[in-house]
């Protein structure tokens, strides 16, 4: 059970990872409501094998999926920042476009 939802999950973040590396559209909605389950399923998981070792396989997986989180954290802040770039020329453009240049530097602008 737990590795069925250890590798559920892990199709979860690769799946929004690739879409965030194509900059393709995806279901942002979908894709949290996936990751909320996982996380749901695994808390509820973690309390029966709190004492008990786990198999190769499950260290396997835990392994891959550490490495898989790396990666969609670097992807989305990758995109964070490009969001925060473009909010940041928006807003800049916006000030120009209501500006009359009456308190610029220089007339005219």
């Amino acid at each position: 059970m737990l590795l069925a939802s250890l590798k559920r999950l892990e199709a979860t973040i690769e799946a929004e990872t690739e879409a965030l590396a194509a900059n393709a559209a995806f279901d942002l909605a979908a894709i949290n409501r996936a990751k909320s389950q996982s996380l749901l399923e695994l808390t509820r998981l973690a309390r029966s094998v709190e004492g008990e070792a786990l198999d190769a396989d499950t260290g396997i997986v835990l392994a891959r999926l550490r490495d898989k989180l790396v990666r969609n954290q670097e992807a989305v802040a990758l995109h964070l920042q490009a969001v925060e770039e473009i909010g940041d020329v928006l807003q800049a453009s916006l000030q120009a476009a209501e500006s009359d240049g009456t308190y610029t530097s220089r007339p005219g602008r």
